[in-house]
């Protein structure tokens, strides 16, 4: 594993004695794990930047969710945002501190909602939600699409179905972290197998949960397995990922493919931090800066 920074190795620290003695979430019943998440992620949730704006609505009648407004709005764009947890877990509360700095680093409103979320609701569910989701947007704005983790994972699986049904695409999309692959032998994995933070077996869990090792030879659930014509026909996209993460090789495995295709989409390391680190921009000055990254690449594109 490759060294963690001092301010990540601090943030860890605090949180292995905040959290001594709770369980590991993926091996509890969904309902209890998901309550476990929540409570976990209440910390990130505090002392919320200031918005113009932040109130819950419905997406397509009954996908609860957030919509924030930076006082820097442009105007013009508006952000629909996948929010992560394997499919599983979290929910636009558990997220909507990353909403806030994501709106205000791009900005313009970021829109996160609630999706079916797996063992119960398994493949396709999710990415049905997120397509529904796309469709139901307002049309004033010129929307894009965002993602962390598992979300960014559906964010680029319906990208790739959008792409299948002949449909508008974002304009342009942000990907943080991503699960693309399916292989749990990559250098990340092998590397990162046991954290700090997510491990190899959680991944494992989260992906029977979502989909069956017998259907994962579907773009729409490996989005690596997409075909060349597909990669090349998605918007431009802004990916980052952390490198102690068993999941960095799936980033570079997706910006191998892209690179191969004469695409240039921006690709940020972020070195020395852990799966999950732009939930914690409250105490982690490498998630703030991710999100500015990510936010004038954003700007740059939209202006």
């Amino acid at each position: 594993m490759n060294a963690l920074t001092d301010s990540m190795h601090a943030v860890l620290a605090r949180l292995a004695e905040e959290d001594a003695g709770l369980v590991d979430p993926t091996t509890l019943d969904p309902q209890q794990g998901r309550t476990l998440a929540a409570l976990a992620n209440q910390r990130w949730n505090e002392n919320l930047p200031e918005m113009a704006e932040s109130r819950t609505v419905m997406v397509a009648g009954s996908m609860p969710a957030r919509w924030v407004v930076p006082h820097n709005d442009n105007g013009r764009d508006a952000i629909l945002h996948v929010h992560g947890g394997g499919w599983a877990f979290c929910s636009p509360a558990t997220h909507e501190g990353a909403a806030r700095r994501l709106a205000l680093a791009c900005g313009c409103p970021v829109l996160t909602f609630d999706y079916r979320k797996s063992p119960e609701h398994p493949w396709p569910a999710g990415l049905e939600d997120v397509t529904d989701a796309w469709r139901a947007r307002d049309r004033a704005r010129r929307w894009s699409m965002a993602g962390d983790s598992a979300g960014a994972n559906l964010a680029l699986c319906a990208m790739l179905r959008l792409l299948v049904e002949g449909a508008e695409l974002p304009v342009q999309a942000l990907l943080f972290y991503g699960v693309y692959g399916a292989d749990f032998t990559t250098p990340s994995y092998t590397a990162n197998a046991e954290g700090p933070g997510l491990t190899r077996a959680k991944m494992r869990r989260y992906w029977d949960w979502y989909a069956p090792h017998d259907i994962r030879a579907n773009a729409q659930i490996v989005p690596l397995l997409a075909d060349d014509a597909a990669l090349a026909a998605l918007p431009p996209l802004f990916l980052n990922a952390a490198t102690c993460d068993p999941l960095f090789s799936d980033s570079e495995n997706l910006v191998a493919r892209l690179r191969a295709l004469g695409r240039d989409d921006p690709f940020d390391q972020v070195d020395g931090v852990v799966h999950g680190f732009m939930q914690m921009g409250l105490d982690l000055p490498e998630a703030r800066d991710a999100f500015a990254r990510a936010g004038k690449v954003f700007r740059g594109r939209s202006a």
